[in-house]
């Protein structure tokens, strides 16, 4: 029958492994208790990593796994309307750094390669990614230099002028130059027109935080926003409920591209809430192998009461949570009134519904501080902020920092809380792997690790002592977290009631006392908490932490693969020079070879990939790339299409499509592939683009002329002219493969030898401006 028998060395091995791993496992928070790091600060950057913040998060990701971090929350990570953005200006969905568009690659994350591999290095370290998504406003409508972008018969909002035509470049129609007329023709996927914004001919704008501009388009999701652009060259049909669905469709593609594990909503009270329920229900359920479940972290940012709080979660059918910023007004209370704010009234400040809550002591809204050149503190952006902020060198900031881990739900940390950033002249210039470059705020770290080794969330939440000075939580025999309110005096506080059964020796886990105490008198004991000013032991704050005697660090999130999809389709990816050179259909009757996509991957380890093609009867060719570009294995067949690629070395490692035949008819397809990043990534590692040689387009054009440049003969054997109107200019030659062939200056006329090149196709960048050539 096939059945094996395993001798009993085996079998008590495997045993063993099986209870290991169990335990092990029931160890890890459910995603509403996680403890999460918000990766990032307003306007974020380091010198050591320009455009390349993915980067950084995976060369501090092993710091993030030491310290017990779960997830990491990172900021939006689609292509911004210029390459400074940080991520809430939001252009175009479909690219993530891949496309060369409005002048530059990247965004502010790296490209996009680097973007999932720093979720692929997060999953290594056990740390789940939270993605950052704008879905109430996208901006920067036209080219670079804003051609195309302008609809005249828009109906005008007061605020955008009309700028409402978004056009993307594509594998398919990539931006050769910044015209309109080739902005307009662009067939990227997910175009929008005015009609998709408020206001529209059925739905007006202005009156309400829904349909109000703030921030660039407001984005309509009503059934009837749709129409067509009355100037644009590529111009779709939109039918009913346009919006609606072309954002689920992207925010699941999304999904499935990068392999994050949770959502933060950001501004959730300027878009309708059965939206956001719609698309929340469809990333747990309707996601295909993507789909997480009810469990899957998600939190909605909005800016208000308890009341507004609670009825936002109960709309969405508690799919999500909110950061609590109810609570947060009793935190920041705390901290202004310097040992005069009531401790006790602190319980009934939270919301309600805490089944996702998330307590947070500051986020990049409301943490905007007036920085010196080194990215110290010297003053503060009140009037950008929501809400006043918390200083991380305030005394009580531990003292906060403890009520927020004790309450229920998923406590969020913010990166300049942790990490000292904004007092030694570091901001810019530290790298994230040194500890003392970097240094971490002891006492978040010390409760970071107290709740996950004491297992707060194991507990039911108690409150054990209430008075103006002090309070007491419990959770139920797992910990008591005690916290004071005077900068000067310990509070010592006896027979405080608990759940531990008489006889039992609690630690202080904080260290801030030295002594143990026994519980006694049905659950009784008496503990010593110390002031903010930091003269207990070990410096800490205003906090204590109590648990039986014994326990040691336990807690570890196990590490973990990560599966990626990318799509195969001619409106998506770009065939630019100056872009990655992906995605794209296969053609019709050609080998012409097709760049899927490029993961990093830990030596000695499986690479997993799956193709679906559209046609299940035309057989395609998959091929995998060192390196150093060099094919190393390969498979072909027809159908879907199953194979596991073992690779001895770290490295990046490329993966190509083609058809089998070059009398068969192209298609689209899907490839997914699983696989383990290295936990900690050797980042020096080349990165070659081992782009597919595109072919010429079918006519050529003998004379190229762009606003003030005049480019001939093309086609060229010997020299290439370049004429302009009294610029000095730069000008950069690429092959076929991006691969810098020549570069020079100019000043109006440029006369270039191109006599020693191969003939085939070129394209030269002239300025921002990119035009194709042929050389005989």
């Amino acid at each position: 029958m096939g059945i094996r028998i395993l001798n009993n060395k085996y079998l008590f091995t495997f045993l063993i492994f099986f209870c290991l791993t169990f335990v092990y496992k029931a160890q890890v928070n459910l995603p509403s208790n996680q403890v999460v790091l918000q990766g990032f600060w307003w306007d974020f950057n380091n010198l050591n990593y320009p455009q390349a913040w993915s980067n950084y998060l995976a060369d501090l990701s092993p710091r993030l796994k030491a310290i017990g971090i779960d997830a990491i929350w990172i900021p939006p990570s689609i292509k911004n309307k210029a390459s400074i953005d940080m991520g809430y200006a939001p252009f175009d969905h479909y690219d993530l750094g891949d496309k060369y568009q409005k002048g530059f690659l990247k965004t502010k994350l790296g490209d996009k390669d680097e973007l999932l591999r720093c979720v692929a290095v997060m999953k290594a370290n056990g740390i789940d990614v939270i993605q950052d998504i704008v879905l109430n406003h996208i901006t920067g409508a036209g080219s670079g230099s804003g051609q195309g972008g302008q609809d005249p018969v828009a109906l005008d909002d007061g605020s955008t002028n009309k700028f409402k035509n978004f056009r993307y470049t594509s594998f398919k129609t990539p931006a050769y130059n910044e015209t309109s007329n080739n902005y307009l023709a662009r067939e990227g996927r997910f175009s929008k027109n005015w009609q998709n914004f408020y206001p529209n001919n059925s739905n007006m704008c202005c009156t309400n935080e829904i349909n109000s501009p703030y921030w660039g388009p407001d984005i309509s999701y009503e059934s009837d926003a749709f129409g067509l652009s009355s100037n644009a060259i590529y111009n779709p049909f939109q039918g009913s409920n346009y919006m609606r669905d072309e954002m689920r469709n992207w925010i699941m593609w999304y999904k499935k591209q990068v392999g994050w594990s949770g959502v933060r909503l950001d501004a959730i009270k300027h878009f309708p809430t059965y939206v956001a329920e719609d698309y929340l229900w469809n990333l747990q359920h309707g996601n295909g192998w993507a789909s997480e479940s009810d469990q899957m972290y998600a939190v909605g940012e909005w800016v208000g009461g308890a009341n507004e709080l609670d009825l936002w979660c109960n709309n969405v059918q508690n799919r999500a949570g909110t950061f609590d910023f109810a609570l947060r007004n009793a935190l920041v209370g705390i901290v202004q009134g310097n040992g005069s704010f009531d401790l006790s009234t602190v319980p009934s400040y939270q919301q309600l519904n805490r089944q996702r809550t998330v307590p947070f002591v500051n986020n990049h809204d409301t943490f905007r501080p007036v920085l010196d050149s080194d990215g110290n503190y010297i003053g503060w952006n009140t009037g950008q902020q929501l809400g006043a902020h918390i200083e991380p060198n305030d005394s009580r900031l531990s003292l906060v920092y403890a009520i927020s881990f004790s309450l229920d739900g998923s406590p969020m940390v913010f990166f300049e809380d942790l990490f000292n950033v904004g007092y030694n002249s570091n901001r810019y210039n530290h790298l994230p792997k040194d500890t003392v470059g970097l240094p971490m705020r002891d006492d978040i770290v010390n409760i970071i690790w107290c709740h996950q080794n004491l297992h707060f969330k194991d507990g039911a939440y108690i409150v054990r002592w209430q008075e103006n000075d002090a309070l007491v939580i419990e959770r139920d025999s797992k910990a008591l977290i005690a916290v004071n309110d005077q900068f000067s005096n310990w509070k010592n506080l006896n027979g405080v009631q608990t759940s531990w059964p008489d006889g039992t020796v609690l630690k202080d886990y904080s260290q801030a006392n030295v002594s143990t105490v026994t519980v006694y008198g049905g659950g009784k004991v008496d503990i010593a908490i110390p002031p903010c000013n930091g003269s207990a032991n070990n410096g800490r704050k205003g906090y204590c932490i109590w648990a039986p005697i014994g326990i040691q660090m336990n807690y570890l999130n196990p590490s973990e693969s990560i599966t990626q999809e990318w799509e195969m389709a001619d409106d998506l990816g770009d065939s630019h020079p100056g872009s990655l050179k992906q995605g794209g259909a296969l053609p019709d009757q050609s080998r012409d070879c097709r760049v899927v996509g490029k993961v990093h991957v830990k030596d000695s380890s499986i690479i997993s990939v799956e193709l679906y093609p559209e046609l299940s009867s035309l057989s395609i060719d998959l091929i995998l790339l060192d390196g150093n570009c060099n094919p190393i294995d390969s498979i072909s067949g027809t159908g879907n299409l199953f194979y596991d690629f073992y690779v001895s070395e770290e490295d990046w490692y490329t993966i190509r499509v083609r058809n089998s035949s070059d009398t068969q008819d192209g298609q689209g397809c899907w490839v997914k592939v699983n696989y383990n990043a290295p936990s900690n990534p050797d980042l020096t590692l080349t990165k070659d683009k081992c782009a597919c040689q595109i072919p010429p387009p079918p006519s050529i054009i003998n004379s190229i002329e762009y606003d003030n440049y005049h480019l001939y003969p093309n086609p060229v054997s010997d020299f290439l002219i370049i004429e302009n109107e009294n610029i000095k200019s730069t000008f950069i030659i690429y092959d076929l493969l991006g691969k810098q062939m020549i570069e020079g200056e100019f000043y109006k006329t440029a006369q270039i030898n191109v006599q020693y090149l191969d003939p085939g196709q070129y394209f030269i960048k002239i300025g921002q401006r990119v035009q194709q050539f042929i050389k005989l």
